[in-house]
């Protein structure tokens, strides 16, 4: 790991290393501590077999407002990777073992130099259609897979991990936060907990998505629930939007990977009717774009209160006056940012 200042690994995750058989009882691994996240702890380590990850699920997450979430959702990623990887070979790291009682799992560790941060090209204005394209193909063909699969649902039956790490510190603390619109937002919640269609990943952000040769890989499956498939598009969508603000140049390079991704997300639905689900997504979205500037995790990178404000004039519209298509989420958002 050159330039990079390694860390000893506390003995727990050592000793779970050794649980794994990744690692001989007392064994110094070589590690270093990565920074960045807010919901785990995560080091990057040197294994016999190649460079690794191992991540650790904190109670509190790292944010200013007091947002605590079970640790058993540890597992649930680790389940989630495994279901995906098989699949659609690829969309994951591959996973090399996990330790369900102490949090931990370990993955492998892709190079950045040619897994880049998605998010990082967005933040560079790099609008890239064709990789917004596979986003949705592979999103998708995940949620496709497992609809209506009564052993995928069994086996993701997270609602209360969902509704505290996701519904409440985005929707219900938006809402706390525009008490006029405290009800739609509640809807919005009470209809996505209730809709059991397919295994969603809960967290499709550009900050958790790697640009590799084979495609878009999938990283932090920390909110896995067997619910609505639409949080998932509506999740990703949202951060797309958010971008043009943070890169307007790139703004009409991003509304294209906006179309891209909603596009060939939707040719590949066909577990349920297609316009009912954009309805749900279309919906949705104002109330994720509310939750980033008024929930408990608001996006470090709108700076400006015009922005924020352009964000809250669009959201609380759209709240007032639910559309059901995508497109006419997208054309009230790019008036706003270009009237």
């Amino acid at each position: 790991m050159p330039n990079e200042r390694p860390a000893p690994l506390p003995d727990d995750v050592g000793a779970a290393l050794a649980r794994m058989g990744l690692a001989a009882p007392g064994e110094h691994v070589r590690a270093v501590r990565l920074t960045g996240g807010v919901s785990s702890d995560i080091w990057r380590i040197e294994l016999p077999s190649g460079p690794a990850c191992i991540k650790r699920a904190l109670p509190r997450l790292r944010v200013a407002a007091d947002w605590r979430a079970p640790v058993e959702r540890n597992a649930y990623e680790f389940a989630w990777m495994q279901t995906a990887q098989a699949i659609v070979p690829g969309a994951v790291p591959e996973v090399l073992g996990a330790d369900a009682e102490a949090g931990m799992f370990v993955m492998r560790f892709l190079d950045p130099g040619t897994h880049r941060l998605w998010k990082a090209r967005l933040r560079d204005g790099v609008a890239e259609a064709d990789t917004a394209r596979a986003v949705g193909e592979r999103l998708v063909r995940i949620h496709a897979a497992t609809a209506g699969d009564t052993a995928v649902a069994g086996r993701f039956a997270t609602d209360h991990i969902f509704h505290s790490i996701r519904l409440e510190p985005y929707l219900l603390a938006a809402g706390r936060a525009h008490p006029d619109r405290a009800a739609a937002l509640g809807a919005l919640a009470e209809t996505t907990a209730g809709t059991k269609r397919a295994l969603v990943h809960g967290d499709v952000s550009p900050k958790n998505i790697l640009v590799g040769p084979e495609g878009p890989v999938f990283l932090d499956a920390e909110c896995a629930w067997y619910g609505d498939p639409a949080f998932d598009l509506a999740f990703c969508l949202n951060h797309l939007l958010l971008k043009c603000l943070w890169t307007p140049r790139a703004a009409r390079g991003f509304l294209a990977c906006f179309d891209a991704l909603a596009g060939a997300y939707r040719a590949g639905v066909d577990w349920e009717d297609r316009e009912g689900l954009e309805a749900r997504t279309a919906r949705l979205l104002p109330g994720l774009l509310l939750a980033r500037v008024d929930g408990k995790s608001p996006v470090e990178y709108l700076t400006r209160r015009s922005d924020v404000d352009r964000v809250r004039r669009v959201a609380r519209a759209l709240l007032a006056a639910p559309v059901d298509t995508l497109d006419a989420v997208r054309g009230a958002w790019a008036t706003e940012i270009d009237p």
